[in-house]
């Protein structure tokens, strides 16, 4: 779903260009540059990314890494900041058009955010728990602005000729949620559920962590598949026991391995994914976040090979 461009650089020999964590499209790709990375990954989709913009500190790391600091929608006095694209400026849609009428045999995934990270990550975390509490108000209005931009761009988007809407709304730790299920089912679900009638194409939930209290009221929108079952938050076994009868499961492959491992190690990570979660089908084998930067460029490019190697049905182990 998302392919860092300092990872690009080392797997088709562009030139980098410094400065470009400050750009929050940096690992937005033009429909030839991810057809080249679609190529030598052996992917079979392409990604074309619109988000909007977030209102928080933003922090250049090393090797273009974008680190997210403090968020600047503090009081309701800090609304009038937050100034997203007219959905209805056909502008806006220029790239997008383009890029799903040049993808040619590839699945074409527009990828967006629905509405909840952009507003705790633009109020800060700390701000938003609080806030949830003392003003609730308040944090229904940034998250109004932000779904309801989120709809209108999806109702658009879905009837250029993508294959694949992607939603990455990040709302779990590790160890689990960031705001409890019942708050979640408050504040938070019900926008979802309002947008649902828009988004016409297959939709995947993306969120890294453990979202497992949360599974069943994605798949009550019927969604079509839930990135990235992060390795180390889920146990990827009990979600094919659980749902891999009604979601398609995406990712898993340990980030640790794919930055530090060995290739040897790599090629059996994915080997025992597919064995193990391949049968039947409903699995799509990707990190289990993003093909990050700091990545083993040898080791993503095992991964790909390993795809292809053991992951042709009828499956054999």
């Amino acid at each position: 779903m998302g392919i860092d461009r300092a990872l690009a650089h080392q797997l088709l020999g562009w030139v980098k260009v410094e400065n470009q964590a400050a750009n929050l499209d940096a690992n937005t790709y033009s429909v030839d540059e991810a057809k080249a990375l679609a190529s030598v990954l052996q992917m079979d989709n392409i990604t074309y990314v619109l988000r909007p913009p977030l209102y928080v500190e933003k922090i250049p790391g090393q090797d273009g890494r974008l680190f997210y600091g403090e968020g600047l929608i503090k009081t309701e006095k800090d609304l009038d900041r937050i100034q997203l694209p007219d959905p209805r400026d056909p502008a806006l849609y220029e790239g997008a058009i383009t890029f799903a009428q040049s993808k040619g045999p590839y699945a074409a995934f527009v990828v967006s955010r629905v509405g909840f990270f952009p507003a705790w990550i633009s109020m800060g975390i700390e701000n938003f728990c609080i806030a949830l509490y003392e003003n609730r108000p308040f944090v229904e209005a940034v998250l109004d602005l932000y779904f309801d931009w989120a709809g209108a761009v999806a109702e658009r988007v879905c009837q250029m000729g993508f294959d694949v809407f992607v939603s990455t709304d990040d709302f779990a730790f590790k160890t689990g949620p960031f705001v409890s299920p019942t708050i979640f089912r408050e504040v938070i679900f019900p926008r979802y559920q309002r947008i649902r009638e828009k988004i016409t194409l297959p939709w995947i939930v993306h969120s890294d962590g453990n979202v497992v209290s949360y599974v069943e009221d994605f798949l009550s929108l019927k969604i079509a598949g839930l990135h990235p079952n992060e390795k180390g938050a889920v146990d990827i076994l009990e979600m094919k026991r659980n749902y891999g009868n009604r979601v398609c499961l995406m990712g898993n492959v340990d980030l640790n391995i794919l930055g530090m491992g060995t290739p040897e190690e790599v090629e059996e990570e994915v080997r025992g994914l597919i064995r193990d979660i391949g049968p039947g089908g409903g699995y799509i084998v990707t990190s289990g976040n993003s093909l990050a930067g700091y990545l083993l460029p040898q080791n993503v490019l095992t991964m790909a090979r390993a795809v292809q190697k053991y992951g042709r049905y009828p499956l054999e182990f």
